[in-house]
């Protein structure tokens, strides 16, 4: 009988968590909806909610026509690429952090730490040195965040030390050489033409997005997130360790390496879109670890939804709140690294 009570008991507060988290995704989903219908229209041309959603929808439904030119060529060629730019790329960086944390069971561990960042960053300043397009840019920028990621994990290997602080320092010593080679590259572009566009990529920016660039990036940030939903479970079981993830069955050398080819195809695209954006990935991933818990199959949909609020809400402060527009870096710096020092109190238990 009492066994019976606290099966029953479990069952219910197990239904009460599903639906705690289902309102929770919701929650979320409508906050994203609603800030970027918001954020259609904020701007040192303002206009109203009803009249952006006209403009997005007229086109499909085939609405008359009762705005003006101006207002429809700044929604589709400005404010709504840059929306989508923003959302996507928060939610890349964010599930990129998330996975990466996951994998190597350190939740120091980010794009930026492990030296992807600035390695794609690389990539895509070697493509610009050569005129390349941008479908080469964002292929020379993945092969620098895989090769970059490559280094880190190999550091650890070659000196027999796996522990978390090596995997963390290897990340600190590739980020840095990383960062070495593309001042050097700076150094030889051309002031007038390739140093600008190297300046950008490094700070991070949404000010030149266009609708047909971001189409062009959109399968490599789409689909790589849908993989990593769909296996979110198999991350958890890598996180056990991988004795216990081989004897549940697991090829952990090749499920691991799948997902981190995921995580760095993210966030090579991400720097594709914006260029290198810093603690997204390392902060969101904390945050949505104290709303849903540590399980991947829940921390990976929640940290894609709050990366792409995040996201939204700081590139849209850093075209406003000044008269000239704010590099993206420098905001999510000036939040990010004091959030994540709270965020290291409050988990202080959690990280020893």
């Amino acid at each position: 009988m009492m066994m019976t009570t606290i099966r029953t008991s479990l069952e219910q507060e197990r239904i009460r968590d599903v639906w705690k988290y289902r309102r929770l995704m919701v929650l979320l989903a409508i906050v994203l909806v609603v800030l970027a219908i918001l954020f259609l229209t904020v701007g040192k041309y303002s206009i109203t909610p009803i009249e952006a959603l006209r403009i997005v929808f007229g086109r499909v439904i085939g609405l008359t026509q009762d705005w003006d030119a101006m207002s429809e060529n700044l929604v589709f060629g400005l404010r709504l690429p840059r929306v989508i730019a923003a959302m996507l790329v928060g939610a890349a960086l964010s599930i990129a952090g998330a996975v990466f944390q996951g994998i190597f069971k350190n939740p120091l561990v980010s794009p930026d730490f492990l030296g992807v960042s600035a390695g794609a960053c690389v990539g895509a300043a070697v493509a610009i040195l050569l005129s390349l397009g941008p479908a080469f840019v964002q292929t020379f920028a993945f092969a620098g965040g895989l090769l970059a990621v490559l280094l880190t994990v190999s550091i650890p290997a070659l000196l027999r030390n796996h522990s978390n602080i090596m995997l963390v320092l290897s990340g600190i010593i590739v980020g840095g050489v990383m960062m070495s080679i593309l001042g050097f590259l700076k150094y030889v572009a051309d002031p007038e033409t390739q140093l600008a566009s190297i300046t950008y990529w490094q700070m991070g920016s949404f000010s030149y997005i266009r609708m047909d660039s971001l189409l062009a990036v959109l399968p490599t940030i789409v689909i790589p997130i849908i993989i990593l939903f769909a296996i979110s479970w198999w991350i958890d079981v890598l996180s056990l360790g991988e004795r216990e993830a081989r004897t549940l069955g697991v090829n952990v050398g090749r499920m691991r390496g799948f997902a981190m080819f995921c995580a760095t195809l993210l966030t090579a695209s991400a720097v594709c879109v914006a260029g290198t954006i810093g603690w997204i990935g390392l902060v969101i991933p904390h945050f949505a670890r104290m709303m849903v818990g540590p399980s991947n199959t829940r921390l990976i949909p929640t940290s894609c939804l709050l990366g792409a609020i995040f996201m939204l809400v700081v590139d849209t402060a850093t075209r406003t709140i000044a008269p000239m527009e704010m590099p993206v870096s420098i905001l999510t710096g000036i939040i990010g690294a004091p959030f994540y020092a709270w965020l290291l109190y409050k988990q202080r238990m959690y990280l020893n």
